[in-house]
């Protein structure tokens, strides 16, 4: 079948696979370029060259690297996590598409290795991550340019740097950004367990803000709820809890919260809506029910809540880098005075991709899976 000029379906798969072993090349302002190597190199990548489910997509390969031109610079990958953005840009449900073939991977952290002679923001030994989506972090090494790159200092730990170009920015831009919160304010957020969900408990008891969380129910409800007021949650809610008549006498403590944050959608999000103070605002980041979201009318109309979407990619492209490097300083603070740390993490070597994949889709799993390379 051709679909828009490109062949589908199983009759494109073996001549595809095919081409897979002779050069590629991705090439773009910022994004890296590379070959494949007929002979075996020290450089791997995780490439996936038609969409679709991503344990049956990605592959292994040997890569070789362009040489590093004067604004270049070459990395060494040092860990990169597997996030529910990577898995559905690989589905092909995503905002963001690169041209394939394709690196997998977001976001993550990785040491300079060597520069071009134009580079002067960066030197060897500098650890670096990502400023954009869609370049390719599941690989050992990578030449990119160095607008691609943002450093973060060396003395935070590991995890943290990468996994922190990704959620903890989009919580701290959905927390400052849409309202003029207080300290003592409340927020209230579904889909709580989430890497976004951990990162806004956190950024959110830094700010003094209290924080009502909505989680789906499972097995080890007790042993979750627990997790999350270490983290510093003030409250952790199945969404069944949320719906009960009960829950109002959470705010004869607290005010009604004027932002909520949606990652679920459907009913969830509905939920949401019932508790925001009057005049408040849901911003949805995701939608992991993969059902719409539904805004009663009594609630536009005699409450006037308001309805907003972020998306981190487009927060970028609104915003100088300054601004983005600005962003990661305040996060690293945060990080650097134990209000914020990496969600629990599982870490994976590169060649075991397969168990990272598979582990990652999941449902109700509460470790998030970083490949190490």
């Amino acid at each position: 079948m051709l679909v828009s000029g490109r062949l589908t379906g199983a009759r494109a798969r073996a001549p595809l696979q095919a081409s897979l072993l002779k050069t590629w090349s991705l090439r773009g302002p910022t994004a890296s370029s590379y070959s494949a190597s007929s002979e075996p190199s020290t450089v791997r990548a995780l490439i996936y060259g038609i969409h679709g489910d991503p344990a049956k997509v990605i592959q292994l390969k040997n890569l070789e690297l362009t040489a590093v031109g004067g604004s270049d610079v070459h990395v060494k990958m040092l860990a990169a996590p597997v996030n529910p953005s990577d898995i559905n840009m690989i589905q092909g449900n995503y905002g963001l598409l690169p041209k394939l073939p394709a690196v997998g991977g977001n976001e993550g952290v990785g040491q300079v290795l060597a520069v071009g002679s134009s580079v002067s923001e960066l030197k060897p030994g500098d650890w670096v991550i990502l400023s954009s989506a869609g370049l390719g972090t599941w690989r050992t090494e990578a030449v990119f340019s160095e607008e691609a790159l943002t450093r973060v200092p060396k003395d935070i730990p590991l995890q943290s740097a990468a996994t922190l170009s990704v959620n903890p920015c989009t919580a701290y831009r959905m927390l400052v950004d849409f309202e003029q919160l207080q300290p003592g304010d409340s927020v209230i957020q579904n889909a709580s367990n989430s890497g976004v969900g951990q990162a806004v408990i956190q950024i959110a008891s830094a700010l003094r803000l209290k924080t009502i969380n909505v989680v789906r129910d499972r097995p080890d409800i007790q042993k979750l709820t627990e997790r999350l007021k270490d983290l510093g949650a003030d409250y952790v809610l199945t969404e069944e809890e949320l719906r009960m008549p009960e829950t109002k006498n959470i705010f004869k403590d607290l005010p009604l919260p004027r932002l909520a944050l949606n990652c679920v959608g459907g009913k969830s999000s509905t939920e949401l809506l019932r508790h925001l103070a009057p005049g408040g605002t849901m911003v949805t980041y995701g939608g992991m029910a993969k059902q719409p979201v539904t805004a009663p009318v009594s609630l536009l109309i005699f409450k006037d809540v308001k309805l907003r979407g972020f998306w981190l990619s487009q927060w970028k492209k609104n915003h100088s880098p300054d601004e983005f490097k600005e962003l990661i300083l305040t996060l690293c603070n945060f990080i650097r005075q134990s209000q914020l740390t990496a969600p629990t993490c599982s870490e994976v070597p590169l060649q075991d991709y397969q168990q990272a994949l598979e582990a990652s889709m999941k449902p109700f799993v509460s470790s998030k899976q970083i490949l190490t390379m």
